[in-house]
């Protein structure tokens, strides 16, 4: 999928500054910035290094401004606005195009009749960022002056510290930066020009996007060196930024390394016998690349690695539900099953009293067990990974620890987890703790409180015990214990059933009651492959949700019929939190939807239909990726992470499902 834009977009700043862009590096490590290359978010960089994979995100490049000087006039390419309001550069004024070759960012900039090209990328499990420069016209040689603003701080604080210096030093072919106390060094490469040493830093950036969300919104950087260089038509100039000492500065050999690393991706996918890839889109094919880019290393010891899911991009790390409810997506649909095996495998290691870990901390802290849905999403994982293998001996392996979560959740785990013995139905929660994925908190504020028999847990915990009793027969085991759980679960889900409102309830056994608000989660009880509803009830489910919780990109947390609905999402911490499950809208939540109105329709056509708005967000927010949320009131304004993994997972699972039931042409 060609993604191009022209000056429609680039030329007005405002729009420029809010389109996105992201590169990866496979161990957690990424660059991200504007189209416009001025910072709007503290987590911006051209080197967002992970300096213990994939955590401990560190930022060490901050941007290059460039400006260029052609027929004796200097065009600045760059953009920085500061506090108080002064913007310098307004580089998009030069930029006349702006395209992702696959994943790589590319910019064309035009200044009378000189064209100069711009790609960002970043080298494969390394933290290396590589910036490469193409002349492609002009009539006379060109002067580029590159600016390097660096620093070494935390991806997600501010730089408030100016007391200390970051070192500098000249090596071959570029500098060496290094701050006192900070153990790893880094380095700046070119591959022509002449650096000069600076060494000051510039106060004042301000960032529109942390002041929009309420936080602190002026950074500091560190000017590090200025690279001159003098390109005449057809010349390059190519930059590295890494943590290594010694990289390849043979900047067309490294993307060509890049581009053959994404044509395998695409040729694995339309490669994999049980894959429809005929029919695919070309936004799918474009997704199919996104995908990969949420697919992380995890060091399991000091000679093994496994494999886990970045749940977001700029902020999450790697979350138990996400990559669960992920996997799926960006793995079978993408013919890459030797990496679900991977993330299933790691993920098993971490397994405790019956649950998966909700998060691993950033700071490198013991796993949190603070979700009771992660671990039932893992049982749907790994059914859908041997529906796609039919891999028999690692269902055999797996099998003593899906038992024993099966078990632990019979007699009851972490936070009042367990089976009621009435009705079969798990019951979950704790007063002050969310373990649903709607688990907003603000300091003492518990959002939505589900402590109860959550819908959604339900129909995962039917669908688990449905899934251990064909396991049990695929490997010829007994499946009585598990078939009665089941069908003590199947009666007990009728407790969902609200005939009044045609739908289900939200949660059941609350402190209150049963709680009957409008909200996506009942969709699980119908897209799921086990299903406790009746056809009809499944029909009123997708019909609900269609009426007051669809949108163009997912579905509402909330009905808007409901007086707690907050349409907005935006604003501090608190008002944030507030509107996160309140109304806001999900974009991983479409794809069940879809799936849901094609199993009660069988209209494959129509259920791709509600998918197909996503082909347009493509050109927004984080340029050929899934933003996480959207506002809950028109016209759904992408918010949150610029990347989501489970919204371009369940995106593209969702297409794949539906349409290998579509007719031929």
């Amino acid at each position: 999928m060609a993604i191009e834009v022209g000056r429609e977009i680039c030329g007005d700043s405002a729009i420029a500054l809010s389109r996105e862009w992201l590169v990866t590096n496979s161990i957690g490590g990424y660059a991200s910035g504007t189209i416009a290359s001025g910072l709007t978010r503290r987590y911006h960089g051209l080197l967002v290094a992970a300096l213990k994979p994939p955590l401990q995100r560190t930022l060490l490049l901050t941007k290059l401004d460039e400006t260029v000087t052609y027929g004796q006039k200097s065009y600045p390419l760059f953009t920085n606005q500061w506090v108080g309001g002064k913007v310098d550069g307004n580089g998009d004024r030069h930029l006349e195009s702006f395209r992702l070759e696959g994943t790589t960012p590319v910019w064309t900039f035009a200044c009378g009749d000189m064209l100069l090209e711009k790609r960002i990328w970043m080298r494969q499990r390394e933290n290396t960022t590589y910036i490469r420069y193409d002349l492609v016209r002009c009539s006379t040689p060109v002067d580029l002056e590159i600016d390097a603003i660096a620093n070494t701080r935390p991806y997600n604080l501010l730089q408030e510290d100016l007391d200390f210096t970051i070192h500098t030093q000249r090596i071959e072919s570029g500098i060496k930066l290094e701050t006192p106390g900070e153990s790893i060094p880094w380095y700046l490469f070119s591959s022509g020009g002449e650096f000069t040493l600076s060494g000051t830093w510039i106060q004042g950036y301000d960032l529109p996007m942390e002041r929009y969300r309420g936080d602190g919104h002026q950074d500091n950087h560190f000017h590090a060196c200025t690279l001159t260089a003098s390109l005449s038509p057809g010349d390059s100039l190519t930059l590295v930024a890494s943590t290594e000492p010694q990289v390849n500065l043979d900047g067309k050999e490294a993307l060509q390394q890049q581009h053959r690393y994404e044509k395998q991706h695409l040729e694995r996918w339309q490669a994999t016998p049980y894959l429809n890839t005929e029919k695919a889109p070309d936004w799918i094919r474009q997704l199919i690349l996104a995908a990969d880019q949420f697919i992380v290393c995890r060091p399991l010891s000091p000679n093994s690695h496994g494999k886990t899911v970045i749940a977001g991009y700029p902020w999450f790390t790697d979350w138990g539900r996400d990559t669960m409810i992920s996997l799926p997506g960006l793995t079978l649909a993408t013919g890459r099953t030797e990496v679900a095996k991977r993330v299933l495998t790691t993920f098993a290691q971490y397994v405790d009293r019956g649950m998966l870990p909700n998060v691993f901390p950033d700071g490198g802290e013991d796993p949190a067990y603070n979700t009771v849905d992660a671990t039932l999403w893992y049982f749907e994982a790994v059914r859908q990974y041997y529906q796609a293998t039919r891999d028999r001996s690692f269902l055999a392996e797996l099998f003593p620890v899906l038992a024993d979560i099966i078990d632990w959740h019979c007699r009851g785990t972490r936070y009042q987890i367990h089976r009621d013995p009435d009705d079969g139905l798990l019951y979950a929660g704790e007063a002050m703790t969310q373990l649903t994925w709607m688990d907003a908190k603000y300091g003492d504020w518990v959002v939505t409180p589900r402590q109860g028999k959550p819908v959604e847990v339900n129909a995962l915990w039917y669908n688990a015990l449905r899934t251990m009793v064909a396991f049990t027969r695929k490997l010829g085991k007994e499946d009585r214990e598990y078939e009665t759980l089941a069908q003590q679960a199947e009666k007990g889900f009728a407790r969902f059933w609200n005939a009044e409102a045609g739908c289900c309830y939200d949660v059941l056994d609350t402190s209150i009651g049963n709680d009957p608000k409008l909200r996506p989660n009942q969709i699980f009880a119908v897209s799921l492959p086990q299903s406790p509803l009746t056809p009809e009830q499944q029909r009123g489910v997708v019909e609900s949700c269609g009426r007051s919780l669809l949108t163009s990109y997912g579905l509402r947390s909330l009905s808007p019929d409901d007086p707690q609905y907050i349409g907005h999402y935006g604003g501090n911490l608190a008002h944030r939190d507030g509107a996160y499950h309140q109304g806001t809208v999900w974009g991983w939540l479409l794809g069940p939807f879809a799936i849901a109105h094609f199993k009660v329709y069988n209209q494959p056509d129509r259920a791709l239909s509600f998918l197909t708005p996503m082909a347009h967000h493509l050109y927004t927010h984080g340029i050929g990726s899934i933003s996480e949320i959207f506002d809950g009131d028109p016209p759904f304004t992408p918010r949150g992470c610029i990347a989501q993994a489970w919204s371009v997972a369940e995106t593209l699972r969702a297409w794949q499902v539906i349409a290998q039931h579509q007719k031929a042409p």
